[in-house]
């Protein structure tokens, strides 16, 4: 029983490990990023491919940072302007992942992105 026991362990790490390794957690993260800017008003294919983008540029420190950008007290928390983005991204103490959200609207808005795979 005991040898038993040990080896469902044995198996359960080592299933979770190749999962880590094989992407498992990019992709859960990918589909959390393109979640939260389709909620605050980006087509769909647009927040998919700059997911893909953001989570191979970035940490995850700096992906809990662009959290930020959601709307505070007092600020319109439906779709909003170019001008606003920009300002809540200000807020965002990392000039690394305010570049890598930019550029990736950017390359994603004119189509110049490459497929993964």
């Amino acid at each position: 029983m005991r040898k038993a026991l040990i080896l469902i362990v044995a198996l359960a790490l080592l299933g979770i490990a190749a999962w880590g390794y094989f992407g498992g957690l990019d992709r859960v993260t990918a589909a959390r990023i393109e979640t939260a800017l389709v909620d605050r008003g980006l087509p769909q294919p647009m927040a998919s491919c700059m997911a893909v983008r953001m989570v191979d540029r970035l940490s995850l420190p700096q992906l809990r940072k662009l959290e930020q950008i959601g709307a505070q007290s007092g600020e319109d928390a439906g779709s909003v302007s170019t001008v606003e983005v920009l300002s809540r991204l200000r807020r965002i103490d990392d000039r690394e992942a305010v570049e890598v959200t930019a550029t990736s609207a950017a390359v994603c808005a004119f189509g110049l992105a490459v497929p993964p795979g």
